[in-house]
C-alpha cells in the first residue's frame, strides 16, 4: 500500500504544518511508514507552497508524490497548478470560497469544504489548515481522529489547545457530513 497526499496553498495558510502533523500522526500514532516533503516560493506569505506526505505499509523509497490519491487545495494557483496531476478514482478537497474557477474532472471525487470562512467563524483564518485536516480525515479514513489529534496537539502553540482541537472537529464533522450527504 502507498497513499500519496498533496497540500497545496501559499505561505501563511499552515499548508507545511498541515503535511508535518499528517505524517506525524501516521507515523508516530498509527505505526505506518510516511514521510514529509515540501516546497515553497522565495516569499514567505502569499508564495505558493506545497507539502506532500508519502504514506506505506513498507519502507518509502521515493518520498516526492508523483500522482497523488488526495489533493488538499486552499488556493486557486494551486488548484490550476496541481489539478491534473492528481490520480484517477483520487479525491479532492477544496476550499470554494478561494477556489472560485474549477474545471470539470468526472474520475475524480471532489469535496468542497469552506476552510476558511470556517475558520473565520472561529475568529481566526490560521485555523483554516487544522480545518482541512478535519475534514481530510473525516472523507479519506486514512488515518484515525485521535491519532491526528495527537499530531496536532504536538505540533501547536501551549495555550491553543483548546482551539486548535475545535478546529479540527469542525472539519471532521463537515466532511462527515458531506459524506452523509453522498450516501
Amino acid at each position: 500500500m502507498r497513499l500519496e497526499v498533496r497540500i497545496a496553498g501559499f505561505g501563511g495558510q499552515g499548508i507545511i504544518r498541515a503535511g508535518l502533523m499528517l505524517a506525524m500522526a501516521v507515523s508516530l500514532f498509527e505505526d505506518k511508514n510516511a514521510v514529509q516533503t515540501q516546497s515553497y516560493g522565495p516569499e514567505s506569505r502569499g508564495g505558493s507552497c506545497k507539502s506532500e506526505v508519502v504514506i506505506s505499509d513498507e519502507e518509502i523509497d521515493f518520498p516526492k508524490a508523483l500522482e497523488p490519491d488526495v489533493l488538499l487545495v486552499m488556493s486557486q494557483a494551486a488548484y490550476t497548478r496541481y489539478i491534473d496531476t492528481i490520480k484517477n478514482g483520487g479525491t479532492v478537497i477544496l476550499d470554494p470560497d478561494m477556489i472560485p474557477q474549477r474545471k470539470e474532472r468526472p474520475n475524480i471525487q471532489e469535496y468542497q469544504v469552506p476552510v476558511t470562512r470556517i475558520a473565520e467563524e472561529l475568529g481566526k483564518t490560521i485555523f483554516a489548515n487544522v480545518i482541512m485536516l478535519g475534514a481530510f480525515t473525516a472523507i479519506t479514513n486514512i488515518v484515525g481522529a485521535e491519532p491526528m489529534k495527537d499530531a496536532i496537539l504536538k505540533n501547536i502553540p501551549k495555550g491553543t489547545e483548546k482551539l486548535n482541537l475545535a478546529a479540527f472537529e469542525k472539519g471532521y464533522e463537515y466532511g462527515n457530513k458531506l459524506l452523509a450527504e453522498r450516501k
